[in-house]
């Protein structure tokens, strides 16, 4: 009687001394997997790497979550300050404004091609490089305005910042703080002045001394 009692006894003892919070987690987890089932995408949290543990369901990738897969990469030639070309695709370069080829703008009292120069930048800045373009939207003429990159950099930010551009705050103020520190260390346009190209485009062109 006494074996008996002893052997009924012992699977208890032995669960408590070996391990007993594993086995306490995976009856849970068991549990929990049999109430939720197994059909459908997996929920995220813990349901979702129990599952994926248990039955090899991998996660599914979060909704909403960005990708460059439609990025546009090659090598870009330079149309204006603000537009290149990449492949035969006209890229308008997001939420700044360059001046226009043909515009001028005053340093010293004395007139200078600043569209010009805004393009020459941005092709010396550019070079050979392979640039990427983030599409963000279209223009009323069909171009693609894009977040355009050289290794990382943000080309839209470095014309701004370089006083080649401004920041086109009718669109967003993703520049506007780029554009105060070239207006403060007075670099490109803002060394002398000039007519911002939005106002130049319909027709401005006197500059107030």
């Amino acid at each position: 009687m006494g074996d008996l009692v002893y052997f009924k006894r012992r699977p208890r003892w032995w669960l408590l001394r070996v391990a007993p919070w594993p086995a306490v987690v995976l009856l849970i987890a068991v549990a929990m997997i049999c109430i939720l089932g197994t059909d459908g995408p997996p929920p995220p949290g813990i349901n979702q790497v129990l599952r994926s543990f248990f039955f090899g369901q991998q996660p599914e990738p979060a909704a909403n979550q960005p990708s460059n897969s439609n990025a546009i990469v090659g090598r870009a030639s330079v149309i204006d300050g603000d537009t290149i070309d990449i492949h035969g695709t006209r890229i308008r370069l997001h939420a700044i404004d360059a001046p226009e080829s043909r515009q001028v703008c005053f340093v010293q009292k004395k007139e200078t091609r600043c569209g010009q120069r805004a393009a020459f930048a941005l092709a010396d800045k550019i070079g050979a490089s392979p640039v990427s373009c983030e599409p963000k939207d279209q223009d009323r003429y069909g171009r693609m305005l894009a977040v355009c990159r050289l290794g990382g950099e943000d080309l839209n930010a470095w014309m701004v910042a370089q006083g080649w551009a401004l920041a086109y705050r009718r669109y967003s103020r993703a520049y506007v703080e780029h554009e105060r520190q070239a207006s403060i260390a007075k670099v490109g346009m803002w060394e002398g002045k000039f007519v911002p190209p939005w106002d130049w485009r319909r027709g401005g062109r006197s500059v107030t001394d």
